[in-house]
């Protein structure tokens, strides 16, 4: 069977497994040393408290992803699906700049909530918007461009984590998560064009149209 190998892929998988990457690379410095931020800076933290932390994060995003999910399938066109998305990566954001204000146990969960809420909206949204625009006869190959990219983001930024804590302490790890988080976010809101077609309107001005999803590669 001959091996037909292409990397050609649509504009806009490009661009949200470009924003998948900046979100993953900066989680991936923050998920390495988590557990030990939370013993190390955390007054009357224990193996307790990270189990509980983990907890609260897991059951919270678990539990709000259906009704997300199912509104945004109920709801026509991607606009909903674009808003829910920005909105998740700004929460990601700001929860990460948020972990680097945390002294006090309780304030590692409420942090950790928005965190939950965070990727509670984004996997739905980014999942669903992805799939409705993978390329024709290349799904696979965009499923698997996406893994790999998170994979080598979470593989570079996990060992760079213990270096920059070693030099820098855990908040410049907070603070480089938040920044990648935010470019995520600006990366999907600034490019609306690539996610909806346009027209130009009265006096050359450009608008914006919500849309049923493509099935064709965009060069």
């Amino acid at each position: 069977m001959p091996f037909n190998f292409s990397f050609k892929v649509g504009r806009f998988v490009r661009l949200f497994v470009l924003a998948d990457l900046a979100l993953l690379a900066g989680w991936g410095l923050i998920n390495p040393i988590f557990a030990l931020f939370i013993i190390d800076e955390i007054q009357g933290a224990t193996v307790v408290t990270v189990g509980l932390a983990a907890a609260v994060y897991w059951i919270i995003k678990g539990a709000i992803q259906i009704p997300i999910a199912n509104f945004l399938d109920k709801t026509p066109g991607e606009k909903d699906d674009f808003l829910v998305l920005v909105l998740g990566l700004v929460l990601a954001a700001l929860s990460a700049f948020s972990f680097a204000l945390v002294s006090e146990i309780w304030q590692l969960y409420a942090v950790q909530v928005i965190h939950a809420i965070a990727f509670g909206m984004y996997v739905p949204s980014w999942s669903g918007m992805f799939s409705r625009h993978l390329d024709k006869k290349h799904e696979a190959l965009d499923w698997s461009l996406d893994s790999t990219a998170m994979s080598f983001a979470a593989g570079i930024t996990g060992l760079l984590s213990g270096v920059i804590v070693k030099l820098f302490g855990f908040v410049m790890v907070f603070v480089l998560g938040g920044f990648f988080s935010l470019l995520s976010a600006i990366i999907i809101f600034f490019v609306p064009h690539i996610i909806f077609p346009h027209r130009k309107g009265r006096r050359g001005k450009v608008v914006i149209r919500d849309h049923k999803p493509i099935t064709h590669v965009q060069d």
